[in-house]
This record gives structure tokens, C-alpha cells and sequence, in this order.
């Protein structure tokens, strides 16, 4: 005790004497990969005793590599070593002189050897299973180059994307898209048009969240999917660059970069792609009024078009807690889509009444700005941060239609009659706040609150050529038909949320309820129509998991979900380029209700992962489009319309696994069995169904020599509708790719729809009309693209262990 007390007075004197504390000696560095030059984050940075080798202290690299140590003055041994690479010594020195040590740039080599015992060669999983959610990465999928984002998500499991560009998850399309976890303008006004024009070069991965926590919105009763853009951390200057080609007409560029330094991350990416999208179709139909009417429509259509896709941000680091984020997206498109109908008319004795020629050529310009501020403040003890964000968008989109007619039974020309402008905007702004407070080993809680102010309008107008000559409103020519409109959305949802979790060793449970104030606004200027609705609602959450071993985890979650209308559901704007298939909104529309429960069970093994689980939704409004026998401008049409007409119990089983049997081969796939039973009527028409379906998707991976081969399976089963059915499909891709350049480059072929089989077949029968359909949206693509690297490396995927997700995140 005495030589302690002696020691410290000591100690004290030489403070004094030095005004300067031991601990003011700092030594730092950076540890990188010696052959990429890029930071080397989670390296290990010892400290040890010259004398003995014991440890005095360590450190793990943040994500550019760099470590600080504090420590007393002496000679030490400096270890640094990362898993898979050949360990670093060095002889450190520190004195009076050198408070402040920087040993620079320490590099570190991959230990061949070594390497090739833990690690295959080749890409990340391409798909991964985790509690809360799936994560797809789609960027190494070779199908996927030159693909657009729709056609991507076309290709994820549970996922589906009809011939109208609407997506939908386990059969329901309530689904909520998101581009980096919130709403974004490069989706567009409506999903459809905004999924086409992203190029796939420019994502990175696709997260699927079929039962989301408070956290999120509650918007989406059938979940959540969140497109992940590139976005590189590493060091120095890098980057990734493809080119492609394709046919039918499909000419693209994308690129990503990156640039660290110091206290700045520097990140854009650009794509541009040209395409043509040849498709088309039919429909056989049987109209049951005073006289029975057959029409044939047949339908050629070709939509193509030029799109530019930019990203810009930095993200600035004040110090290691404080991050400051800004970013800029914008999409400008420029298309031209033609449509080609036929319509041949036969009375009851099959007598041909009618031949008419249309032709809708559309020009589409689409503008979509984004920008967005995001701050992160990590205080002390892990996990314990705030984050908070502000977005604006805004997007402008013109269609622009000049449409011909001529009847070819009267010997008619196609000449321009008609023409159709439609202006719409949208605008919004995002505010969002989230804290995140650990309070004890495995305990937090979570806060946060989000508001978001949209305005959506739409400006039509339709005119036809009248008997001068000249372009008049239709109105003025049908009387009693009128669809010209300006229609106005406003929507205000503001709401907050709070979650505890509470993470044992064997058992973990996570609660939380988050309420949502809704104000929405319709006004229709034809009619001086104004709706205003206004709701409140709480939306709970629960998730239980229980680890049953390391490799294996049980889990059990419920939460309530709403889907809001969509603004097209609401708009009563009327579709004119096929006057015979009408479609129109409905201000009347109310929000769908959703009850989803999921049990299941993971299994990550060896050199699998498994994943088992039984799911229930019940609905109540539930949103359907009703088809009735009507006319239009004169000629008889099916009209559609959405409608609230019931509830839905629906319910399945879904099995996901990825799994490497050796090396060079991966297979991953998913099945999904699904069940619907809905109770529903329209204006006394029963529209009762139950619709036993399933999908199935098989995936797998060949690596021979330098080559990697992929052959991908897509099967969706037959399925009945509240009006009909639509029947089975199936599809086919194949890709190849070789790298070249040092593995700097990558060349790859693929072939989307093999068989060039992906029709949506159908079938309507109702009293008044009967119909058999079919449609293709696109035609088989050949693509063959080449891929750069700067400073990039292809990701390695490290081989599975049992237990390797520990049910942190929403468990």
C-alpha cells in the first residue's frame, strides 16, 4: 500500500511537471488490404508488452480502417491482424517527443492459404434469411443486368408483377415500396412507371418485410419491400462501371463511384438505358345486353423510351458520433409508347358488324427531383443514437397522346382524330425523427416520429377533331360525355411510435404500437366535388423468438397493417387509349384493414440456410376492381372500377433455402402456397371467392473453371378472381459470366424468358360479360453488358456457420 501511495504522488508530480497526462499519448493508423488499397474495417489492433507480449490494450478499425489507442509512454509491440490475412508486427517506440504517434498506412495481405480454407469464391448469397425480413442481392443475380426494377422484382420470391406493372406480395398488392427505407421519387407518381424506368445497375440489394414492426409505416397490409441503391464506404477512389447491350433494343450505361478522405464520403452513381418493350395481346369477349355482341381486340404495342437516373451525396463526419448526410436523386425519362388495336364486332349471328383500326401514339415525359438531409448522433454506450431526416420531392409527369381511327369496313384511312394531354404533380416533404435508447444488456426502447405532406395533381384534357375540322373538347362532340378534369390529393399522415425489446439468451420479445393521424382532400374541378376523410389509428406490433440451438430459431410476430387508396384508385380520370377496356377511380374508396400473424422457423446450418413459416391475414374493406358491360362514346366497353366490396381470410405456407452442397454450386429457391377466401358483393351481385393457388421459384449457380452459369425456374399455379380466373404461367432465364481483366472485369450473357412464355392468361364471367385474355408485357431479352471495377474487388461470400444471426435487429 505505502509504495502505491509513493508511486502515485509520484505519478502526480511528473503530471504537474509534464502538464501532460499519460493518457494524452495517442498512437493511430490505418489498416488496409494490400490489394485493393481500401480500408480494412473490423481489424483487430493490439498492443502489447515488449517485454512479455502480454496484452495491454486493443481496438477494432471503424469503416475506413483507422484506429487511435491511448497509452504511457515505453516501447510496445503493435499486432494487427484481420481474419484471413497475414498478421502485421511492429516495433513501437513513444517518448515525451511523440504525444501523438502516427504509424500511417499499415497493410495487410490476404493469406492464400488460409483463404482458400474458409472462404468460397464468387458472389454474396443472392439470397439471405433473417428473422425480420429477406434480403435479396440482387446485383448478383446475372439475369438481372440491363433488367429494370420491375423486372427484377419480378424475379424475387413472393413477389409478383402482373401485365399492368402492379406488384404484389404473397398474392395480396397492398404492398408498400420504398427506395433506402423511405418513400422516393424514383418510383414515381404511381409504382408502375417509376419501376420501369430505374435501372437495375444502379441497386444493390431488395429487403422483403412481410410482417413490419412499428417502426415502419402501416402502410401495406401485404408488407414492406425496400430497394436498396448502391452506395460504396471504402477508401480512397472506387467504383464499378457496365455497359450492355440487348434485343430486343436495349442500350445502357451505369455506373457507381466513390471517394473517402478524411472527414468526407463522396458518393454518385449514373445510369442511362434506352429500351423497347415489344408486347401486346388479346381479348375475346361476349357482351350479354337487348342483343348479344362478340368483339375480338387484338393489341401490338411497343413502349420505348430514353431515361437518365442520377445520384449525388456526401456524407461528412464531424467526429466519430456525429454524421452528417446530404444526398440528391433525380430521373428524367423521355417516352414513346405506341398502341395498336383491332376491334372486329359480330352481332348474335356472328355476322361482322364492325372492323376498326386505332393507333395511340403517346409521348411521356417524366421529371423527378429528390433531395434529402439526414443527421446521425451516436452517443455513449452501443446502439444508443438519434437520427433524423428531412426529404423533398418533387415530380412532374406529361402524357402527351395523338390517336388515329379508321373503320376498315368503310374503306376508311387511319387518320388523326383525337388527341389527349394529361400534367400531373406530385410534391411532398418527409420529416422524421428516431431515438434509440439501450438501457441494460439486451433491454431498449425506440421512439420516433414521421410526418409527410403530399399533394398529387392531375390535369386532363381530351379533344376530337369535329366536323370543320378542328380540335374541339369531346364533349362538345358526345354530348353528356365529359372527360376533361382537374383532380386534386392532398394527404397529410402524421405519426409516432414506440417500441420495447427485451433480448434474453434463449428468449426474446419485442412490443410496440405506433398511431397514425390521416388527413386526405379530393377535389374534382368538373363538379366542384370536394371529399374530405380524416382517421386516427393504432397499429400494434409483437415479435417473440425463442433459440432453440445456435442454428436454430423460432419466431412468432402479428401486427395491424392499413392500405390507404392509391391516388389512380381515387382519381375519376377515365383511361382513352383502348375505349373499349375503360378504367377510372373512385373518390368513394376506403382504406383496406389488415390482422397478419406469422410463425416460423429458421435454420442457418453449415452450408444452409432454412426457412419454415405458416401465415394469416384477415381483411376487412377489402379493395377489388369490379368490370361491368357498359358503353363508351358510342360503343360498348367494359368498365372497371374499384370498389370496397367485403373481407378476406387468407392464409399459407412459405419455404425459402439457400443452399451450397459444394463449392461451386448454389441453389436457392421458394415455395409458396397461398389461400384466399373473400366475402364480398357489388350492388347485389355476389362476390364470394376462394382461390387455392401456389408459386414456386428455383435458382441455382454453377461455377466451372473461370465460368459462372445460372439457370432460374419461375412456376405460378392457376388462381381464381371475385370475377374469374387467371390461369397458370411459367418462365425460364439463363446467364453466363466470365471475368477477365485480373477479375477487374466481367463480361455477361443472359436470356430473360427463354421460352418467351411469361403471358398473363385470364378469364371475366359475370351476367352481363364474358371474356378470355391474354398478355404479354415484354418479349425475350438477350443482353450482354461488360463490368469495370476501380479499386473493387467482387465480394467474397464467406462459408455459412450455425447461429450466424442473433435476433437483434426486430428479432
Amino acid at each position: 500500500m505505502r509504495k502505491s501511495i509513493i508511486l502515485a504522488i509520484v505519478y502526480f508530480l511528473c503530471f504537474n511537471a509534464a502538464a501532460q497526462s499519460s493518457t494524452t499519448y495517442e498512437l493511430s493508423g490505418r489498416v488496409i488490404d494490400g490489394t485493393t488499397n481500401s480500408g480494412l474495417e473490423f481489424s483487430t489492433v493490439s498492443l502489447l508488452n515488449i517485454s512479455d507480449s502480454s496484452l495491454i490494450d486493443g481496438v477494432i478499425t471503424d469503416s475506413e480502417g483507422r484506429f487511435q489507442l491511448k497509452t504511457k509512454k515505453g516501447n510496445y509491440i503493435l499486432k494487427v491482424q484481420f481474419i484471413s490475412y497475414n498478421s502485421q508486427f511492429l516495433s513501437v517506440t513513444i517518448g515525451d517527443a511523440d504525444r501523438q504517434v502516427n504509424l500511417g498506412n499499415i497493410v495487410l495481405n490476404p493469406d492464400t492459404e488460409t483463404l482458400d480454407e474458409v472462404v468460397v469464391t464468387g458472389a454474396k448469397d443472392q439470397m439471405q434469411l433473417e428473422l425480420d425480413k429477406r434480403v435479396f442481392n440482387v446485383a448478383e443475380n446475372i439475369a438481372n443486368i440491363g433488367a429494370n426494377a420491375s423486372e427484377i422484382l419480378d424475379q424475387i420470391p413472393s413477389v409478383a408483377v402482373d401485365v399492368e406493372g402492379n406488384v404484389s406480395l404473397r398474392g395480396s398488392n397492398n404492398v408498400r415500396i420504398l427506395v433506402n427505407g423511405k418513400p422516393s421519387g424514383l418510383v414515381g407518381i404511381n409504382n408502375q412507371d417509376g419501376l420501369r424506368q430505374l435501372q437495375g445497375g444502379l441497386i444493390e440489394r431488395i429487403e422483403v418485410v412481410t410482417n413490419p414492426s412499428a417502426r415502419y409505416d402501416a402502410e401495406g397490409s401485404a408488407g414492406i419491400i425496400n430497394i436498396i441503391l448502391k452506395k460504396e464506404k471504402q477508401g480512397g477512389f472506387n467504383g464499378a462501371f457496365t455497359a450492355n447491350i440487348g434485343y430486343p433494343y436495349n442500350y445502357g450505361f451505369s455506373g457507381n463511384a466513390n471517394y473517402r478522405t478524411g472527414k468526407f464520403n463522396l458518393f454518385a452513381s449514373y445510369g442511362i438505358n434506352y429500351r423497347e418493350n415489344p408486347g401486346g395481346g388479346y381479348t375475346d369477349r361476349t357482351s350479354f345486353g337487348t342483343d348479344t355482341l362478340f368483339t375480338y381486340i387484338n393489341n401490338d404495342r411497343v413502349r420505348s423510351g430514353l431515361a437518365h437516373n442520377v445520384r449525388i451525396g456526401t456524407d461528412f463526419y464531424f467526429n466519430e458520433k456525429n454524421i452528417l448526410t446530404a444526398s440528391g436523386l433525380v430521373r428524367i425519362s423521355d417516352e414513346e409508347n405506341i398502341s395498336e388495336l383491332s376491334y372486329l364486332d359480330r352481332n348474335s349471328q356472328r355476322q361482322l358488324i364492325g372492323n376498326t383500326l386505332r393507333k395511340d401514339t403517346e409521348i411521356e415525359d417524366d421529371n423527378n427531383f429528390e433531395y434529402q438531409l439526414n443527421y446521425q448522433r451516436q452517443f455513449e454506450g452501443k446502439g444508443h443514437e438519434l437520427n433524423t431526416q428531412v426529404q423533398y420531392r418533387n415530380n412532374d409527369e406529361t402524357e402527351d397522346s395523338s390517336i388515329g381511327q379508321a373503320d376498315l369496313q368503310m374503306g376508311e384511312s387511319l387518320a388523326e382524330y383525337q388527341r389527349s394531354l394529361n400534367v400531373q404533380g406530385d410534391k411532398s416533404i418527409l420529416m422524421q425523427v428516431d431515438y434509440v435508447y439501450p438501457f441494460s444488456d439486451g433491454k431498449k426502447f425506440e421512439t420516433g416520429y414521421r410526418g409527410t405532406i403530399r399533394e398529387i395533381t392531375s390535369d386532363y384534357e381530351v379533344k376530337e377533331r369535329d366536323s370543320t375540322g378542328q380540335f374541339v373538347p369531346i364533349e362538345e362532340v358526345f354530348e353528356g360525355l365529359n372527360l376533361s378534369n382537374r383532380f386534386e390529393y392532398d394527404e397529410d399522415v402524421h405519426a409516432a411510435y414506440a417500441i420495447f425489446e427485451n433480448k434474453m439468451d434463449k428468449w426474446g420479445y419485442q412490443l410496440g404500437v405506433r398511431f397514425e393521424q390521416t388527413y386526405i382532400t379530393t377535389y374534382q374541378r368538373e363538379g366542384d366535388v370536394k371529399v374530405d376523410k380524416e382517421y386516427l389509428n393504432a397499429f400494434p406490433s409483437a415479435f417473440i423468438s425463442y433459440n432453440l440451438s445456435k442454428a436454430r430459431t423460432l419466431q412468432a410476430s402479428y401486427s395491424r397493417r392499413i392500405s390507404r387508396p392509391r391516388f389512380w384508385l381515387l382519381n375519376p380520370f377515365y383511361s382513352f387509349t383502348d375505349p373499349r377496356n375503360i378504367r377510372r377511380g373512385n373518390t368513394n374508396v376506403d382504406p383496406a384493414y389488415t390482422d397478419s400473424y406469422e410463425f416460423g422457423v429458421l435454420n442457418n446450418l453449415d452450408n444452409a440456410s432454412i426457412y419454415f413459416g405458416a401465415y394469416y391475414r384477415y381483411t376487412t374493406g377489402v379493395i377489388e376492381r369490379i368490370d361491368v358491360a357498359g358503353t363508351f362514346a358510342g360503343q360498348p366497353a367494359t368498365i372497371s372500377t374499384p370498389y370496397n366490396i367485403g373481407v378476406e381470410d387468407a392464409f399459407g405456407l412459405e419455404a425459402n433455402f439457400s443452399y451450397d452442397p459444394v463449392k461451386w454450386l448454389n441453389v436457392n429457391g421458394n415455395a409458396n402456397f397461398y389461400r384466399a377466401m373473400t366475402n364480398g358483393s357489388y350492388e347485389g351481385q355476389v362476390l364470394d371467392r376462394d382461390a387455392l393457388t401456389a408459386n414456386f421459384r428455383l435458382n441455382s449457380r454453377i461455377k466451372l473453371g473461370t465460368v459462372d452459369i445460372q439457370v432460374s425456374g419461375n412456376y405460378r399455379a392457376p388462381e381464381n378472381t371475385v370475377q374469374g380466373t387467371r390461369k397458370s404461367f411459367y418462365s425460364m432465364d439463363l446467364g453466363a459470366n466470365t471475368d477477365v481483366f485480373d477479375d477487374k472485369g466481367t463480361i455477361t450473357l443472359s436470356v430473360r424468358d427463354v421460352f418467351n412464355s411469361r403471358k398473363w392468361r385470364g378469364t371475366l364471367d359475370t351476367p352481363t360479360l364474358v371474356e378470355e385474355s391474354e398478355f404479354q408485357w415484354r418479349a425475350r431479352q438477350i443482353t450482354l453488358s461488360f463490368t469495370y471495377r476501380v479499386n473493387q474487388k467482387k465480394p467474397r461470400r464467406s462459408r455459412r456457420e450455425g447461429g450466424d444471426f442473433d435476433g437483434s435487429d426486430d428479432f
